[in-house]
């Protein structure tokens, strides 16, 4: 390693360096003999002179891969204490090796070469010594675009995982870092980022306000008369020019971004790559899961008075359900709200059921593909977790439903003929192509606002059914495994409490299980003598035979 006597003066070289002392310090400048017109070089008279001149470094590199020669140069230094910094540097950096190690040396010569042709920064020795000594490739340089590219292409895992690995990476990793050094890649590049993100999401706004108002204005002109005919052509051309529908990316993508690029980055760690992962400390708005809020009367008297809603996650009361189904019940798409709304199928899921997922005689629907948006093309994926593959229990009733829907299908069919395109799924376009999610979503909107109800998301749809199985009566564990959550507590953490009902009955129940030789008036509390010292009438004993995990002196809550 390279050293300094005490005085600070003089290099002390390692026996590794000392190979490669061939190498100096030389001033030179521009001043001409103005007798021949040839440049002083390092013999100018005025080199003595302070500040005139520059300092330049050569330092001869081993030898390459064909025996050729080889030097690292660079000039331009204004002090020669600067020039000779930069030589000690290389020198240090040729001393990694060991002496008798012929590649080691070589790669380090190739790592020399190409900064000096690129006039780069040289690296820091310490971390090249650490690369070095693992085994890692100290000639590498890769950009963070081509890193993810290497990671994704070697990631296993689902096939739905590893979508959202590609959308991030192709959708907002590359085009905003892909560019940057990996090894230079800090945490000030991965906040400007996330706020160029946030800022797209305003411009994504106010792009999909516009394209909604011309929509309805479209929607109004009548298709009769040239006026009008010639009104809708040139809105549609307008509308054809705008930027299409996208979706804002939320917290909740910001953090999956984020996850995805911290775990590229842990991998690039593990091969030594490079050292400190910056997506592991960038600090970003935390990703809140707000839970359902019931759109009790309070609540729907508010929303007409002031247009507010409680919280970004709504669910309608069952009668406020059974409103919504029965205003669509002529709907072509009656069958998906049906499901969604007592299945509780993600949208994606309802859009990809095949007609093979149907099993009619067994009642039961199987949960294997799913329609995602990727911008705004659709393509198919499995379910987004292990858990979202699953079957599920149907009630007579959705049979039903669903041997409608399809009778209803196969009379589109006859009425299309050769056009039609045999896609395979249970819910489709009248032609039988593939149902676009996000035109799903707009459907739905669009029927609440229609139907006069307080409005809610079509995923709120999927939480009012969790709500439902619940006031039902049903295991948190059935509901669980119908929604096809990962955890059970993120079931109970999101649902629960949801309907007054359910809450009032598990209190009655729990009130109902403690024995009591005195019962109280309404409005008493609970424990103490009735008024006026008037007996109260014996309250019913409870058989806890009849309730085994309270008996037995150990209780099994």
């Amino acid at each position: 390693m390279l050293r300094t006597t005490p005085s600070g003066n003089s290099p002390v070289f390692s026996p590794n360096e000392r190979a490669y002392v061939k190498g100096s310090t030389t001033r030179r400048c521009g001043c001409r003999n103005p007798e021949t017109g040839q440049k002083f070089g390092s013999a100018c008279p005025k080199l003595g002179q302070r500040g005139h001149g520059r300092w330049a470094v050569r330092q001869e590199l081993p030898a390459d891969a064909e025996g050729n020669r080889r030097q690292f140069r660079r000039q331009g230094f204004d002090t020669g204490p600067k020039a000779q910094a930069v030589l000690d540097h290389v020198r240090a950096l040729l001393a990694i090796p060991d002496a008798d190690d012929e590649e080691g040396r070589r790669a380090t010569g190739d790592l020399l070469e190409r900064i000096s042709a690129e006039g780069s920064e040289l690296p820091d020795l310490e971390e090249t010594t650490r690369r070095f000594r693992a085994g890692a490739d100290i000639t590498r340089r890769s950009t963070v675009g081509e890193w993810l590219d290497e990671w994704i292409a070697g990631k296993k895992g689902s096939a739905a995982t590893l979508k959202n690995y590609e959308i991030d990476i192709r959708k907002h990793l590359k085009p905003r870092i892909g560019h940057v050094r990996l090894d230079r890649l800090r945490v000030k590049h991965l906040s400007e980022m996330f706020q160029a993100i946030a800022d797209r999401n305003e411009e994504i706004v106010a792009n999909n306000l516009l394209r909604r108002q011309a929509v309805a204005e479209l929607e109004e002109i009548p298709w009769k008369g040239a006026d009008a005919r010639s009104r809708r052509k040139a809105l549609k051309a307008r509308i054809a020019a705008m930027p299409p529908f996208e979706r804002v990316v939320n917290p909740t993508t910001r953090q999956r971004i984020r996850a995805t690029l911290r775990g590229a980055l842990n991998a690039a760690i593990a091969q030594q790559i490079i050292t400190f992962n910056p997506a592991a400390h960038v600090e970003m708005d935390p990703a809140k899961r707000p839970k359902p809020v019931l759109w009790t009367a309070a609540h729907v008297d508010r929303w007409r008075a002031t247009g507010e809603r409680p919280s970004p996650v709504m669910v309608w009361t069952p009668e406020q359900t059974g409103q919504f189904l029965d205003f669509v019940a002529e709907d072509r798409l009656y069958a998906l709200w049906h499901l969604i709304a007592f299945r509780g199928l993600r949208r994606g899921e309802a859009c990809g059921i095949r007609k093979g997922d149907l099993d009619m005689d067994a009642r039961t629907l199987s949960v294997a593909k799913q329609l995602i948006v990727d911008g705004w093309t659709v393509v198919e994926s499995d379910p987004k977790s292990d858990s979202g593959i699953r079957t599920i229990a149907l009630d007579a009733e959705s049979v039903s439903v669903c041997r409608s829907h399809l009778a209803r299908q196969s009379k589109e069919r006859l009425k299309w003929g050769g056009a039609w395109e045999d896609t395979g799924r249970l819910f489709a376009k009248e032609d039988g192509s593939w149902l676009h999610p996000g035109w799903v979503s707009e459907r739905f909107e669009k029927l609440v606002v229609d139907s006069g109800l307080p409005p809610i998301r079509l995923h709120d749809l999927r939480h009012g059914a969790a709500t439902l199985m619940l006031a039902g009566g049903a295991d948190m564990k059935v509901v669980q495994d119908t929604l096809g959550h990962a955890t059970i507590v993120l079931t109970a953490d999101t649902y629960t409490s949801v309907l007054p009902e359910v809450a009032r009955a598990a209190a009655e129940n729990a009130a109902r299980l403690v024995p009591r030789g005195r019962t109280t008036p309404p409005g008493h509390t609970t424990g103490t003598p009735a008024p006026n010292n008037k007996e109260a009438p014996q309250s019913k004993v409870i058989d806890f035979g009849a309730y085994p995990q309270f008996s037995g002196g150990t209780s099994s809550f």
